[in-house]
């Protein structure tokens, strides 16, 4: 499988090819999306739910994104990998920005990065697109600002907050971001953003008239149970049948059933040897 770069996902939007983007965090599920020949992986901050059981994406570290992004980059060598800029790794400044997503592709592999919000964060997209690194705006729904939101909430639902979320889209494209993720909003403002930028548009949550989309891998096959968003299509529902195999093997090791001898190595020979040694440190133990 050869690696996606810039200039295969834009003639991907031009000859109308959709997009297939998924979340990964570590090397075993990585290699699964790229034998599954996903178009895209993001190392998001979601992995503070889906890995580290955070209740929000907002204790997330650096050093926690970089780490999963070292794996997942050793599980998936030739896809193309994007890494989710932090709360706190480019609010501060734009020289943060620049310096943290630097960071991301010397010390993490990727091959470009993500960050949230629109006209609040152009500076910062301007800043990183300068050090000549790929950016993904993240507009609509945008999980370390959620407090402001109001919670997880869908946005552009009303004509106002349609607008603003148009203003973002338009605030990312001018301010230099090679791509733009729209997260939970209406299918009617998702297309009108796709008709309006020139760059790709991809959804989560935000429906069908853009060039891909992207969900997280764990809703998707069924491993997070704390809930399930709206938008998330099962694919699987791995959760109790993993659940139903590690108490079959609680209930077999209790029952002696499990290991048996099938599942044991063997001494090279003849055991007489073995016996003899053995009996020579019984000896030694009973004194």
């Amino acid at each position: 499988m050869k690696k996606k770069t810039i200039i295969d996902l834009y003639k991907m939007k031009e000859e109308g090819e959709k997009v297939s983007w998924i979340t990964s965090y570590d090397s075993p599920f990585a290699s699964f999306t790229e034998q599954a020949g996903i178009d895209m992986i993001l190392v998001g901050d979601s992995l503070g739910m889906v890995v580290e059981g955070y209740d929000s994406t907002i204790p997330v570290t650096m050093d926690q994104c970089i780490d999963h992004c070292q794996a997942v980059r050793r599980g998936a060598p030739n896809t193309f990998v994007v890494g989710d800029m932090p709360l706190g790794s480019y609010q501060v400044s734009d020289e943060d920005a620049a310096r943290n997503a630097i960071r991301f592709l010397k010390e993490g592999g990727v091959d470009a990065i993500k960050l949230e919000g629109g006209r609040s964060v152009a500076s910062r997209i301007r800043a990183i697109r300068n050090c000549g690194i790929l950016v993904f705006g993240h507009i609509g729904l945008t999980p370390q600002s959620s407090g402001v939101l109001g919670g997880h909430k869908a946005q552009g639902r009303t004509v106002a907050s349609a607008r603003d979320v148009l203003e973002d889209a338009l605030a990312v494209e001018e301010a230099g971001a090679n791509f733009l993720l729209v997260e939970a909003v209406p299918p009617e403002v998702t297309a009108e953003i796709h008709k309006l930028l020139h760059i790709p548009v991809y959804s989560i949550g935000a429906g069908a008239p853009c060039d891909g989309q992207l969900t997280i891998f764990a809703d998707t096959i069924g491993m997070f149970q704390a809930f399930t968003p709206k938008f998330i299509k099962k694919y699987a529902n791995i959760a109790p049948i993993v659940v139903e195999a590690f108490k079959t093997y609680s209930d077999e090791i209790k029952a002696g059933l499990f290991p048996t001898d099938e599942h044991c190595y063997h001494v090279i020979g003849d055991i007489e040897p073995f016996n003899e040694l053995f009996a020579e440190y019984d000896k030694k133990c009973q004194h």
